[in-house]
């Protein structure tokens, strides 16, 4: 963001209702989903008439129309997914929100004029990620909420594309784009935009240990001003439009008057929706208890409170300057914020009787009832005895008005021939790998049947260097790695080559320059997300050499897929990566990076809690992922969380003798 430039107001809108709100409270942008593809399954969103109605209505104000395309994409869901972007592009609407890779990838080649802004589901979070996104056409980054004020600095100082950050709404515990909970518990999977939302629920003691309260930045405006980002975004798209139109309206005028919110702002914007009151601690980088909240019944009954929105009556001023001439065509000339365009009529005729008159033209050019704009001046240039059919003055005005309208709009280039209409298979190379990743070197075994059995093993990289382990080559980079972290983790990585250590794996796009500046060579984590036949080509492109495909795919789904990819076929899958530590909260702050810390929920389910460096928590899954009697085609990943070294020689005795289960477990679908 440059100097004395305000950021962009960008504001939710679930329906077309709160469109409206959106724009009547003063956003300078909107963003929403359409019927498909949208990680908000279950708020209303726009069919595609009201999303070509929307982004019109949109550009009429001057505000940017944003669509969400956020969810993650399933091979034979490829064409409707281009289809759907086609479409969007021609409706005009001016970016798409986007976290699959895959889908980015497809769209750029076959819609190269759309912008794409990488959802905040991408897990972008450090300098390193908006690089790599400026190098594969993106123009924007939606930063992850975690950020401190000094990491937001740097990235929005750093990058070479627009940062997005959150100012206000709900927040989830775990990193976006990274909880596989309500998927892996429910079925119902939040990367598909139908989460569940289990960690608002209670756990077995009756705490809500994993629900925090809403983010809400309009006590630190000058603070988000210092750090320089782009984009200011609202949270909300499940939201109602009393909600959309009260929090963007304060936000407004605290942005305009370049300040922060008073008390009896904060305190109108907790009436509005709050859970407990509000959080900046992320920001403030005091990630603790107080940062916990839910809803509570005088929450509920101020938010019903709030009075209704009335509508949309904000009115786009415009000057009409209207010019017959004896001999000449009838032209006008309309004139806002948006430019200015001319068009012509019909030649006016010599009048036999009554000819018009300037008060009659300007009567019937002002009527610009049902349109977004007033006519705030009028201008004629009239020679005596003309006349003209009124039919043809209302064709001229509806035809400059259109036009007007479509200031603006981008050149679109949609090539539809040659889009895709079935799947492709990702080619086959050496697929059929075993590796394992062990959390805790304590448990790896020292029988050779472990290292005979696996092509590579990984420990995360903090246990590497802790221990003695001359068989393991492969390191477990962190789950995030901020600016302010880069170089502490970067000086292990190279510790860990010195060591032995040739392989990483690795879960972000943001991580992959580090693993090259230490001569790793980098393995694609399932925390990619891989999900479609082009993501795997993609993260193969960008330098991986083979990949571990997302858990919540079937089998039938790998197969689609290919290539050189493995699918988890042993262990507790990790559910959850949080910044907040769930471990003392759930089993006390002496529990953390122990066997004892765990969830247990409130139908007595054990979920295993391991921190990650530097204070991190993984959230693991109840029970394992299992599949030795009916293993999946391709590469093999097992991942061992709590098991022992004797738990683990068992694993693999049955996975050698294609054993059925003894216990709960999770089966592929």
């Amino acid at each position: 963001m440059s100097a004395g430039r305000l950021p962009e107001l960008l504001a939710p809108a679930g329906g077309f209702d709160a469109l409206e709100a959106a724009i009547e409270a003063g956003a300078d942008a909107v963003y929403f989903g359409g019927e498909s593809f949208g990680a908000r399954a279950f708020a209303k969103n726009f069919s595609r008439e009201e999303i070509a109605r929307a982004a019109k209505l949109c550009r009429a104000f001057g505000v940017k129309s944003y669509v969400t395309l956020n969810t993650l994409i399933f091979d034979r869901e490829t064409a409707a997914m281009l289809d759907y972007a086609a479409f969007l592009e021609e409706a005009g609407v001016d970016a798409l929100i986007i976290a699959d890779v895959g889908a980015a990838s497809l769209i750029r080649r076959y819609i190269p004029t759309m912008p794409l802004h990488a959802s905040t589901q991408f897990s972008g979070h450090n300098t390193d990620a908006a690089i790599f996104l400026a190098q594969h056409g993106f123009t924007r980054m939606v930063a992850a909420r975690e950020l401190s004020k000094p990491d937001l600095k740097t990235l929005c100082t750093n990058s070479p594309i627009e940062i997005e950050t959150f100012i206000h709404g709900a927040l989830c515990v775990c990193h976006s784009g990274q909880c596989l909970f309500s998927s892996m518990v429910g079925g119902r999977s939040g990367n598909r935009g139908m989460c569940a939302q289990p960690c608002r629920l209670p756990d077995k003691s009756g705490k809500y240990p994993l629900s925090l309260k809403d983010l809400s930045m309009a006590g630190r405006i000058t603070d988000l001003f210092d750090c320089g980002a782009a984009s200011l975004k609202i949270e909300g798209r499940m939201k109602a439009p009393e909600y959309v139109f009260g929090v963007t309206e304060i936000y407004r005028r605290l942005l305009d008057g370049r300040r922060s919110a008073t008390p009896d702002e904060m305190s109108r914007l907790a009436e509005i929706f709050s859970r407990s009151g509000f959080t900046t601690g992320y920001f403030d980088g005091k990630i603790n208890h107080t940062m916990l909240g839910t809803r509570r019944e005088d929450d509920v009954k101020s938010s019903r409170a709030l009075e209704p929105f009335a509508g949309l009556t904000k009115k786009s001023p415009l000057t009409l300057h209207a010019l017959l001439k004896r001999g000449c065509p009838f032209t006008l000339t309309v004139s806002g914020a948006q430019g200015s365009v001319t068009k012509a009529g019909a030649v006016p005729e010599t009048a036999r009787t009554a000819p018009l008159d300037a008060a009659a033209l300007e009567k019937n050019l002002a009527k610009l009832g049902g349109t977004p704009y007033f006519a705030e001046k009028i201008e004629i240039d009239l020679d005596d005895g003309l006349i003209l059919r009124v039919s043809e003055i209302n064709a001229l005005r509806r035809a400059a008005l259109d036009a007007y309208g479509a200031l603006g709009e981008r050149e679109h280039t949609v090539l539809r021939e040659a889009m895709p209409a079935s799947v492709r298979r990702t080619p086959k190379t050496d697929g059929n790998k075993r590796t394992a990743l062990v959390m805790r070197a304590k448990n790896l075994p020292v029988d050779d049947r472990f290292y005979d059995f696996f092509d590579l093993v990984f420990l995360p990289l903090s246990e590497y260097l802790a221990c003695d382990a001359p068989r393991v080559f492969g390191v477990l980079l962190p789950g995030v790695i901020p600016d302010s972290e880069r170089a502490g983790v970067s000086v292990k990585l190279r510790r860990a080559y010195e060591k032995g250590a040739r392989h990483a794996l690795c879960g972000n796009y943001g991580h992959l320059a580090l693993c090259r500046e230490a001569g790793l060579m980098p393995h694609g984590d399932f925390r990619l997300n891989v999900t479609n036949a082009a993501a795997a080509e993609f993260a193969l492109a960008s330098g991986f050499c083979d990949l571990i495909l997302s858990p919540e795919l079937t089998a039938a789904q790998l197969r689609d897929i290919g290539g050189s990819v493995r699918s988890i076929v042993y262990g507790r899958v990790p559910l959850m990566l949080l910044e907040k530590c769930a471990a003392k909260e759930t089993s006390g702050c002496e529990t953390c990076g122990s066997d004892r810390a765990a969830l247990v929920d409130r139908l007595g389910k054990r979920f295993p809690i391991l921190r990650e460096e530097p204070h991190r928590n993984l959230l693991f899954n109840c029970v394992p992922t299992y599949a030795a009697d009916k293993l999946p085609a391709g590469g093999q990943h097992f991942i061992f969380s709590v098991e022992s070294a004797s738990e683990i020689l068992r694993v693999l005795d049955a996975y050698e003798k294609h054993l059925p289960p003894t216990g709960e477990i999770r089966r592929l679908k």
